[in-house]
């Protein structure tokens, strides 16, 4: 038997039961593949993080209750906040080593920069039927491809508002579907959907932000922008786009420690 500490954070806000919940698991060595999937579909959050010392950072693998995802930003938020506030971590900069590469975390008093590769989407105008259907739009400004489809709209009450059909949505072979707008009092917001996933809406998507903040700075024509993702949980980022990085600030919140058994 092997025991495991699991730790609850809440990303990309400053108030428990906000943001985005990431469960961070520190390990030693990895565990089997199939095992760190069994936790993640026992954890049922959008992710469950797992690291291990690799050199001068760690090794970080990010898993759904479904499958391994290639990034994630709200459980790399979160488990830079468990290295500084419970492991002892104090160097200025923490290195996580991943599928998409290196990615730098820099401590900035309260909250936490994450430096991500920029995925800046291109314009299609071929897409399943199924996408406008299940998001309830019937005139977008546009829709995009990067990892995920992205569809822009007028206004901040249409992404509040969709009218989501997962009938339609599940049919959909993509890991996410953005829906983004310019924001009331930030300057752009969104909202994150995974087709055939335990957790439909993700309540705030880092990795989203890779191509929201290349997106919306060329639009906007500004490098530094303001962030809302507009979930019920409700999550903020502070955003700058640099070339073929992007860097995404927040807050992190603890919410439980505890203790598994496998």
């Amino acid at each position: 038997m092997q025991k495991l500490t699991l730790y609850q954070v809440d990303a990309f806000t400053n108030r428990v039961f906000g943001g985005n919940p990431a469960a961070v698991i520190p390990l030693e060595n990895w565990l089997d593949d199939r095992l760190m999937q069994s936790i993640a579909e026992e954890n049922n959050l959008s992710e469950t993080v797992f690291f291990v010392p690799k050199e001068n950072g760690y090794h970080i693998r990010w898993f759904t209750p479904e499958f391994e995802i290639d990034l994630c930003g709200h459980a790399t938020l979160a488990s830079a906040f468990v290295l500084y506030e419970f492991l002892g971590y104090s160097k200025n900069e923490l290195v996580f080593y991943s599928k998409s590469g290196e990615l730098l975390i820099t401590r900035k008093g309260n909250q936490f920069q994450l430096n991500f590769p920029s995925r800046m989407p291109e314009r299609v105008t071929e897409y399943p039927e199924q996408l406008l259907l299940g998001l309830g739009i019937k005139e977008p400004l546009g829709v995009y491809k990067s990892r995920d489809y992205v569809v822009e709209v007028a206004t901040e009450k249409e992404v509040m508002n969709l009218k989501i059909d997962l009938s339609f949505i599940n049919q959909i072979d993509v890991v996410g579907i953005i829906v983004t707008a310019p924001g009331k009092d930030c300057d752009f917001v969104s909202r994150f959907l995974m087709p055939n996933c335990t957790i439909v809406e993700d309540p705030v998507t880092g990795s989203a932000h890779s191509t929201l903040i290349p997106f919306w700075a060329e639009k906007l024509g500004k490098d530094s922008l303001h962030a809302k993702q507009l979930s019920k949980r409700g999550g903020e980022l502070w955003c700058q786009n640099a070339g073929d990085r992007v860097l995404m600030s927040g807050n992190c919140v603890f919410f439980m420690k505890g203790e598994i058994q496998v």
